[in-house]
């Protein structure tokens, strides 16, 4: 697939089959996540992949808004050391993920990491040291059938603007 159809394509899906996700798969999502673009160059970025069913289940239970992580074969957690830039380098991190599992025939689902309740708890979890933030959390599978379109995006006329903001409302 190419960059183009899979930033256009790609939907968060959050109900998938029981299929395992090959390991090496799980390898290429990080290598692109790992060349995201990143502030300064300062790549504060630390990946954690989790297939234990039970460590999904207690992040599921924690994350308010992720609770079918713990269906997901796979959950990417995404962490940033405390930058300047974090929060953009993580979320370019997190994007770079999400295009990667699309085109690799994977369905996917980001859900908060940042300023969530939660985050510290993950963090604890998952061993990260002090001094790093949750970005996100990435349920990453097979679709379940039939559950790889979503809801319609706005057209790209009703978003684009040429040199001011130009919609009268």
């Amino acid at each position: 697939m190419d960059a183009l159809t899979a930033l256009k394509t790609r939907r968060s899906v959050r109900q998938f089959a029981g299929k395992e996700v090959p390991e090496e798969h799980l390898r290429e999502i990080v290598d692109c996540a790992r060349l995201a673009a990143t502030a300064r160059n300062e790549q504060p970025w630390e990946f954690v992949v989790v297939r234990t069913p039970a460590l999904r289940q207690e992040i599921a239970r924690l994350a308010d808004y992720g609770r079918f992580i713990a269906d997901a074969p796979a959950c990417l957690a995404v962490f940033c050391k405390e930058t300047k830039y974090y929060l953009e380098d993580g979320a370019a991190a997190t994007e770079n993920a999400l295009i990667a599992a699309h085109a690799l025939g994977l369905a996917s689902c980001w859900v908060a990491g940042d300023k969530k309740e939660y985050a510290e708890a993950v963090r604890e979890l998952l061993g990260l040291p002090a001094g790093y933030k949750l970005i996100s959390l990435v349920a990453i599978g097979y679709p379940a059938e039939g559950k790889v379109a979503g809801p319609p995006k706005r057209e790209l006329e009703a978003v684009l603007h040429w040199e001011k903001f130009s919609r009268s409302e």
